[in-house]
């Protein structure tokens, strides 16, 4: 039974845990300046929160915030990619699973977008959507 039981166990370290968010090189560029300047006002901060919240006129919207050592939930995913790390709040992670976060910056605007494989459907201007 022994042997059963650490033969699953190197089973599953072999499969690699894929990240709940991708993050694009511009995107965690764009994170790691928005982290040293706010690290320059309060050195606790560590990284970016992401989550979603019932706002807008489909259903969800993403928010973030600075993330501040000690304040992890435990049930929080980190995602570290390209030198910096997001943290996804647990409540967030069945409706953004799979999804690819990126820095877009143009002459009309400069944001971060999501694309959401889970979404079913956004509203017209992209702010919100529903799973």
């Amino acid at each position: 039974m022994a042997s059963t039981s650490s033969a699953m166990e190197k089973r599953k370290s072999r499969i690699p845990k894929k990240d709940v968010v991708s993050i694009s090189e511009t995107a965690a560029e764009r994170i790691k300046n928005l982290i040293e300047r706010k690290k320059q006002q309060d050195s606790k901060v560590v990284g970016i929160r992401l989550g979603v919240r019932t706002r807008g006129c489909n259903g969800l919207s993403f928010v973030m915030d600075y993330q501040e050592d000690g304040k992890v939930g435990k049930l929080d995913e980190k995602v570290s990619a390209h030198g910096v790390d997001v943290y996804v709040d647990s409540k967030a992670v069945f409706y953004i699973v799979g999804t690819e976060m990126d820095w877009i910056e143009d002459d009309l605007r400069a944001e971060f977008t999501f694309e959401n494989p889970n979404a079913k459907g956004t509203c017209g201007c992209g702010e919100s959507f529903n799973v």
